[in-house]
């Protein structure tokens, strides 16, 4: 067989093996949906019961299943018990991937995981390749369990203070879950209906300890695997360093521009002491990276407010978590980039290290995607519902993203918009896992072939 039919060949295999890798991970995804719809329509989900209709019910799980966070209605005042648990389990799926799942149950049952289940998991976790592939999940796995338990044991014994312990309890681990999931669904309706966390806005427990388990969730397995297993900086993958460099950055940008632009906003922070507007403008940064929950009221943040949140909606969090969004290596690639481009080098270089080509192209793909489709989806959603652009591209970026913020229209939209919705929160969580991998996959082998160059004129 000549050289050019034998690449054709591998380009043929490694294509079909990505379109069947992502193949199932969305008919997984779809069929979770499906299902928690189905459970969900059962009158005995509703408080009132009766069955929700299909449309609520659809929104809702796929709302769960993508951890996203939007709701046409109330999770603790429309939902039973029944249905709260259908919802959680739906977060605790999407967040962890369904593979992760699968994973799990393989460990419990002492079951071996075959080849192709390796693929897709590695795949799902946006992993290079197998090498401690097995090792890493369980690692992975038992963090989760650590770090929802013991968000879960703090937030219980800190709203023991405002409910008996039952309810206590179940409000503990549902928001520990909720956070670490990046997911954003609450039951404080109890106290104050679509109000999210606002009730504990000011305070410290409750606000520090959803955003430690928020950020730890979307930093993604890998990277505090990395810092667990080398504790030092230097020995640290160039990934996990980008990671935490990025998302310490992104916090603190959010904090300070929050805190810039709402300081003396009645509507958000204007009310509140000067150590109350650093919790919540702190909260409210890291809750905008995906997370959705909610401690001031979204609808009053200023213009200029609006349109921040919509950028840090859109970056997310990191590659092989809980998190949605553009990720943040991604747009630590891009930035790169450009430093490098005003410094007239052809050539992304990182603590010695130098980015691939194809890598920096892939970034470059990925937010021009998220960012086309979020202010295509913002200018529908205004079209066809007459509602402030503004508004819906902040619901637009909050449904791409995976975050669950809303300006409070989620309910004001029509059916077809709200079909538009769970289309963007679909693809913002399954949609750019498949095609990260397929700009993975697709560089096994490299085209053989040159053309000659040429100039164009740029600027």
């Amino acid at each position: 067989m000549s050289g050019k039919w034998r690449l054709r060949r591998i380009r043929f295999l490694q294509g079909r093996k990505t379109i069947n890798t992502m193949r199932v991970t969305v008919l997984a995804f779809l069929a979770i949906i499906l299902t928690g719809t189905l459970l969900l329509m059962l009158p005995a989900a509703s408080r009132d019961g009766h069955s929700c209709g299909l449309m609520t019910a659809l929104f809702t799980a796929t709302s769960a299943t993508c951890v996203t966070g939007l709701i046409l209605v109330d999770t603790w005042v429309h939902w039973t018990g029944f249905g709260q648990a259908v919802i959680l389990l739906m977060i605790q799926i999407g967040g962890l991937g369904f593979m992760s799942c699968v994973c799990l149950a393989l460990f419990l049952l002492r079951r071996r995981m075959g080849m192709r289940q390796r693929l897709i998991l590695a795949q799902s976790l946006n992993l290079p390749s197998f090498e401690g592939l097995l090792p890493l999940m369980k690692r992975a796995l038992l963090g989760t369990l650590l770090f929802e338990g013991t968000g879960a044991v703090i937030l219980t014994v800190r709203f023991c203070f405002d409910f008996p312990f039952p309810q206590a309890l179940a409000r503990g681990v549902f928001h520990a879950v909720s956070a670490f999931c990046n997911a954003g669904f609450d039951l404080m309706g109890v106290l104050q209906p679509f109000g999210s966390m606002a009730p504990y806005a000011t305070d410290p427990v409750v606000m520090l300890t959803l955003s430690a388990l928020i950020v730890l969730g979307g930093m993604g397995f890998f990277v505090w695997d990395d810092v667990v297993r080398t504790r030092r900086w230097s020995r640290m993958s160039i990934y996990s360093r980008l990671v935490l460099l990025s998302t310490a950055a992104l916090i603190a940008g959010g904090m300070l521009g929050t805190l810039a632009l709402e300081w003396n906003n009645p509507g958000t922070l204007g009310q509140m002491t000067w150590g109350q507007k650093l919790l919540a403008a702190l909260f409210q940064s890291v809750t905008l990276r995906t997370a959705g929950f909610s401690a001031v009221d979204q609808g009053a943040l200023t213009e200029s407010g609006k349109l921040l949140s919509c950028m840090l909606m859109l970056v997310g969090g990191s590659s092989g978590s809980t998190a949605g969004g553009i990720k943040t290596v991604t747009v630590a690639l891009l930035l790169l980039a450009v430093l490098a481009a005003f410094r007239g080098k052809n050539r992304v270089v990182v603590w010695g290290w130098e980015i691939p080509v194809r890598q920096v192209v892939s970034a470059l793909s990925v937010a021009m995607m998220m960012l086309a489709l979020a202010v295509l989806g913002g200018v529908v959603l205004a079209g066809s519902n007459g509602l402030p652009l503004l508004d819906c591209l902040y619901e637009s970026c909050s449904a791409m993203g995976t975050v669950g913020l809303s300006t409070g229209i989620t309910t004001q939209l029509d059916r077809l918009s709200q079909i538009w919705i769970i289309c963007y929160m679909f693809f913002g969580r399954v949609g750019i896992m498949t095609i990260s991998l397929a700009f993975m996959l697709r560089n096994g082998a490299e085209s053989r072939i040159g053309y000659p160059e040429t100039q164009v004129i740029i600027g």
